[in-house]
């Protein structure tokens, strides 16, 4: 989640059960998954740097030993470029003598990369699951590891990927680990005006940025204030975590509004629907203790069982809207 992006107002309501839902994934395969890319040998994460070519990788070889294939022709790795400029630039390629604000520090254009996975459904329409590879990286000596924002929503796409391998879908389902979020979010950027697919037929974004850490058992499903008409499959979820609503409402001065905090904002303003599912800031937000370590693995196994059930739910549901 991008720390500058999160201001504003929220309503909150919820959707709870103390039952248990029967969906089943691999519970220890996500934790590696998770482990694996928040790792110190990634190094953060950060945008355009080794440890990030590494995820993107890592993220690669795992869609394909699932056997998810591919969403271009070309691969799973979409490339973009991206000018770096001013502290960004410096902070990556630095140069000696650089001046306070930075006008001695020439653009660099640097390459991205989103990774992307592709299950086709019965029709044309398509439903977009993203999580964000980057993260922080390296800054004054400091790893960020990146666990909760995003290992978690990243790892996430492989465990739902393997559950609807198997399934009879209705929509198209692309799985999108996309970069750069942490600098304003130009890798979904880059993947919605290059869509394998025609964007024209996509019905909705289910966006996971930080959904591995939160000691109350609580997750949010975001967005329903812009979009009412997405809040019956949410309604009909079991879960012995916590589904609230809330978070998305700019005239509601008491709370954050993240309808502009992560990926999601590119469908929106593209007037795509979109669910989010996040947690709450927590101590270890933008921390160097974000770290695999400080996850709840509890929560974080339930919390991708929700938000499967969620895609379920909306499979059947947007099918004749």
């Amino acid at each position: 989640m991008s720390i500058y992006l999160i201001v504003g107002v929220v309503s909150l309501g919820s959707c709870q059960s103390t039952k248990v839902n029967n969906i089943v994934i691999d519970e220890q395969a996500l934790l590696q998954h998770i482990k694996v890319i928040s790792h110190d040998s990634l190094e953060g994460r950060f945008f355009s740097t080794p440890g990030n070519y590494k995820a993107q990788k890592y993220i690669k070889e795992q869609f394909a030993s699932l056997n998810i294939p591919p969403a271009f022709n070309d691969g799973y790795i979409q490339q973009f470029p991206h000018t770096l400029s001013g502290k960004s630039r410096q902070r990556i390629y630095p140069i000696a003598n650089v001046k306070e604000d930075y006008s001695n520090v020439t653009d660099t254009i640097v390459k991205g990369g989103n990774v992307v996975a592709m299950l086709k459904g019965r029709t044309n329409k398509t439903i977009v699951i993203t999580g964000h590879l980057d993260h922080l990286g390296i800054k004054n000596g400091q790893l960020y590891n990146g666990a909760d924002d995003d290992a978690s929503g990243t790892a996430a796409l492989f465990a739902i990927a393997s559950y609807f391998k198997t399934k009879h879908i209705q929509h198209n389902l692309v799985f999108a680990a996309v970069d750069a979020e942490e600098i304003g979010s130009p890798g979904c950027a880059y993947l919605l005006d290059n869509f394998p697919l025609d964007i024209k037929n996509i019905v909705l974004n289910i966006n996971m940025d930080m959904i591995s850490h939160n000691d109350s058992s609580q997750l949010y499903a975001s967005g329903l204030y812009h979009y009412p008409q997405l809040q019956k499959p949410l309604d009909e979820i079991v879960s012995s975590i916590d589904l609230l609503y809330g978070h998305d409402d700019p005239n509601n001065k008491d709370v954050q509004d993240w309808t502009y905090s992560s990926d999601h904002r590119e469908f929106h303003e593209r007037k795509i629907p979109f669910i989010y599912f996040g947690v709450e800031d927590h101590k270890d937000y933008h921390q160097p203790t974000d770290t695999f370590e400080n996850i709840n693995p509890k929560f974080y196994i339930e919390a991708v069982k929700l938000i499967i059930q969620a895609i379920e739910g909306y499979d059947t549901f947007l099918i004749d809207k």
